[in-house]
This record gives C-alpha cells, sequence and structure tokens, in this order.
C-alpha cells in the first residue's frame, strides 16, 4: 500500500527538522544499498530526539567501504532490513524539513529504498553545505571534518551514521543561530531554486544566466572547464541538470565538481551547436562524452614524398587533424580513394588503401610531372565537388545578424556583424567571421541546416554574393 505524505504546515517548516546521515555500500543508489542510519530531530534551537540502526544491506559490503567505516558484513548480520525498519524511517521523516551535509546524496538514498517499499516520500531539504558557504563564507573547506574542526564543533566517530549526524546537528544549530535575515527560511520556499543547485555554486552564477539562446560552462575549484552545453533556454537547462532524483554515483560526483557556472550568448541554435563542439574541441571537457563518440575515424590525406612525388593515403584521423575528406569506417574512405584514383589514372603505387599492404610493381614509375598533375586533378576534383555559401542567421541582438561561412564544403568560421556593417563580397565577409577548426560533426550540422532552410543559405560564386542580405 502507498502511503501518500502529509502536507507540511508553515509552523512544522520553521520549527521541525529531521538531521540525518547514512553509510552506505558504495555511492549508486540502484547498486547500492545503506547499512546505518542516523536520524536526529532538530527544533530549531536543539535536538529533541534520536534514532539509529545498522541496516542489513543484503549484499556485500566492499573492502574499501568498510576500510572507511568500519562496518563490515558481520556487523550487520542481523541488523534488520531497510525493508522492516521503512515504515519507522517514513513516520520519522515525514512531516520534517530534511538536513543533511551534501544533502542530495543522503536524499537520494532514502527516496529510493523508501520507494522501493511502497512509500512516496518527498521532503523539502536544506544542506549544510551550502548553508555553511553563506553563513560562514570566506572557509578553506566545507567538508564535514574540516569545518568542525575550523569551527569547534566535536566530531566522534567519523564517518559513522551517528557521529556525522551529531556533529551535523551542532553545526546546524550555529547555522540557525547565525541566521539573522531568515535565509534559511527563504530557501525552504518551493520555488527558490536554491534548492536546485549543486552545494558548491554560487547563487549568483545561476541568477546570472540568460533565458535565451547560448552555451554554457561548468567549472570546478580550479575554475576549470569540466562540461560545456548548449541550449534554446540556458537558465532553464541549466536548471534541468539539477533537477529530478537521479541518485547514480557518476551524477553525485559529477554535481559536487561544480563550483561555477558561466555562459555565452548566441543568436540561433545552429550558432549554439556549432559553438559548442568548437568548445568542446578547444577544452576537451571531462564530462563531454557525446559529441567525441560522433567524430569519424578515417581521413583521406595528401603528402609529398621526398623524391617529389604525390601521394594518397586513407589512415586514421586523429583528434583535431585536418584531412582532405573525413570517414566513419575505414572501408569508405579505402573505396573512395580507389575510385577516384582509377578515375584519374592514379598509379595506385602512390596510393595507400589504409591498413592493406602496398601495391608493388616491377613497372617504371610515370613521369613524376605528369603524375603530380593527375594528382592535382583529382584534388582539384575534390574541391569542385564542394560548393561554398554562407548561412545568414539572428543574431544576439536586433541590431546584427550571425553568419557561418562554409568554404568548398569544409566549415570555415562564423561571427556576428552590425546590421550597418554588411559585407558586399564573400572575402570580406570571410575577413570578418572568426576561424574554428571544423570537424565531421559540425559540417553534418551545417549541411542539415541547409537542406532544411535553404532560404537562409546565399551560394558564392567567384568570392561574390548577392549583396542585399
Amino acid at each position: 500500500m502507498v502511503i501518500v505524505q502529509k502536507s507540511l504546515s508553515k509552523s512544522s517548516l520553521e520549527t521541525h527538522y529531521a538531521v540525518v546521515d547514512i553509510e552506505t555500500t558504495g555511492g549508486s543508489v540502484s547498486n547500492s544499498r545503506i547499512t546505518e542510519i542516523a536520524i536526529l530531530i532538530h527544533d530549531g534551537e536543539k535536538v529533541i530526539s534520536r534514532w539509529h540502526s545498522l541496516v542489513n544491506p543484503e549484499m556485500d559490503i566492499p573492502m574499501h567501504i568498510t576500510a572507511l567505516t568500519g562496518i563490515n558484513d558481520e556487523m550487520v548480520a542481523k541488523a534488520p532490513t531497510f525493508t522492516a525498519l521503512a515504515s519507522e524511517v517514513y513516520e520519522l521523516l515525514i512531516t520534517k524539513v530534511f538536513v543533511a551535509h551534501n544533502v542530495n546524496f543522503d536524499y537520494s538514498f532514502l527516496r529510493g529504498q523508501l520507494a522501493a517499499c511502497g512509500l512516496q516520500w518527498d521532503a523539502p531539504k536544506l544542506c549544510t553545505v551550502r548553508l555553511s558557504r553563506k553563513l560562514f563564507p570566506g572557509l578553506p573547506s566545507y567538508s564535514l571534518g574540516k569545518i568542525c574542526t575550523k569551527l569547534g564543533i566535536t566530531l566522534v566517530d567519523r564517518h559513522r551514521a551517528t557521529g556525522d549526524a551529531t556533529a551535523t546537528a551542532q553545526l546546524f544549530s550555529m547555522l540557525l543561530e547565525k541566521d539573522n535575515e531568515g535565509m534559511i527560511l527563504g530557501m525552504l520556499r518551493k520555488v527558490s531554486p536554491e534548492q536546485r543547485l549543486p552545494p558548491n555554486v554560487p547563487m549568483a552564477h545561476f541568477q546570472a544566466l540568460p533565458e535565451s539562446t547560448g552555451v554554457y560552462y561548468f567549472h570546478d575549484h580550479k575554475g576549470k572547464v569540466i562540461y560545456v552545453g548548449k541550449a534554446i533556454n540556458v537558465k532553464k537547462r541549466v536548471v534541468s541538470h539539477f533537477s529530478g532524483n537521479n541518485g547514480s554515483s557518476r551524477r553525485q560526483s559529477f554535481l559536487r565538481e561544480i563550483y561555477g557556472i558561466s555562459f555565452e550568448p548566441c543568436g540561433s541554435e545552429l550558432m549554439a551547436l556549432l559553438f559548442e563542439c568548437a568548445e568542446i574541441q578547444r577544452l576537451w571537457p571531462l564530462h563531454n562524452r557525446a559529441l567525441k563518440r560522433f567524430e569519424p575515424k578515417y581521413g583521406l590525406y595528401h603528402y609529398v614524398a621526398v623524391s617529389g612525388y604525390s601521394h594518397l593515403a586513407v589512415g586514421r584521423l586523429p583528434k583535431q587533424q585536418q584531412c582532405l575528406k573525413a570517414f566513419d569506417k575505414e572501408t569508405d574512405g579505402v573505396n573512395f580513394l580507389v575510385e577516384k584514383s582509377n578515375q584519374f589514372e592514379i598509379d595506385p603505387r602512390f596510393c595507400r588503401y589504409g591498413r592493406s599492404s602496398p601495391f608493388r610493381t616491377a613497372e617504371p614509375l610515370p613521369p613524376i610531372d605528369q603524375h603530380n598533375r593527375s594528382v592535382d586533378n583529382l584534388l582539384e576534383g575534390i574541391g569542385n565537388q564542394q560548393s561554398s555559401f554562407i548561412i545568414v542567421l539572428n543574431g544576439r541582438t536586433q541590431d546584427e545578424r550571425g553568419y557561418v561561412y562554409v568554404e568548398k564544403g569544409m566549415f570555415y568560421g562564423m561571427g556576428y556583424l552590425d546590421n550597418q556593417l554588411v559585407p558586399d563580397d564573400a572575402e570580406m565577409l570571410k575577413d570578418s567571421v572568426k576561424r574554428y577548426k571544423g570537424n565531421h560533426y559540425m559540417l553534418q550540422l551545417v549541411m542539415s541546416f541547409a537542406e532544411r532552410f535553404p532560404s537562409a543559405i546565399k551560394w558564392l560564386n567567384e568570392h561574390t554574393f548577392q549583396a542585399h542580405l
């Protein structure tokens, strides 16, 4: 039977808190279990009751967890399971404000395991890390152990539920006493975005985010960018990263690493997509994984040997390496080179078809000038197959427009120009946009947009284009 949560009165929000600490078998809500729970009920001035229990996780406790907490399989063997404790835990938490150090970790575990027992629980929550950053600013660290040392709080039995919960309750009492401006009540408002943010992110960073199209950055404690994203509504997208109750260890670790948020406005979704790709290429952030998978693996290369003969080769495409043409599969590149070398009558001894063995024959080599001229014709043919054009887009303000420049089928660059500075020839525009290292995925984005919105395309012909853009 599912129990419906009772509503919280204003007085209960002001005076009743459940200060909680749990120990677990690991960091993932889906794959780990609780091994110990401590719940201290706080009336806004002091702790008025305490509850504690070891919990049989019904799984082995990893050795590194035992080394950290001291809790081993033997200690929990005869302890009640969480299922046996669920109703009692639920009654202790219901109608209380949930308080913990790094609150989302404890909250996600308890909410997930209560839900598995058929108890749908949701509660307002307060994070003593975030509160401490606001009310005790400037401390070198806000980990529970170090902040307790700094504030003179005695911490006994570190990494055990009762010891950590007792220290957290003492810290919470100090925070309540120092809160002379009612900040804690403000953080409890349902609509407050403060509760959605990771504990280390300043509220001012969130408030500065625009509700328009752009690219945003998550920074670690040293200011290094660890994630880049794009959005039509930057503020809404950033909030979505922190909402929900996904308690996976990877997500929890990611949220704890975020110490700052910045952004760059863009005039259109296409510009945001391209700029996001360019920034990921430039910064290669730790937590950007999706776009890395879309990079082509092979490329067609041209080089001139010491002998003076031009060579063509299909090979692996390292990160950010430039090539004549990119391919997702080696066989696609090999088939392309075979077709073109036959078309332009290029001696196969000067072509390297991927990992296959070089072609060998006793026949004399072709004259160097004749051979190189054939290769040049092939290269020119590849270039002529690719068109040059610009895409005209909305700017970041009404006083400018955005431009994407594609030269011979390759993404060249992009930028914004004031409406009063619209260039009247392709070379002027090319000099005005910012050069970027394009890649296969960025070109796919551009070509897909060109197909869907042909009216935004201005084709270039011998460095000229229509003056009225």
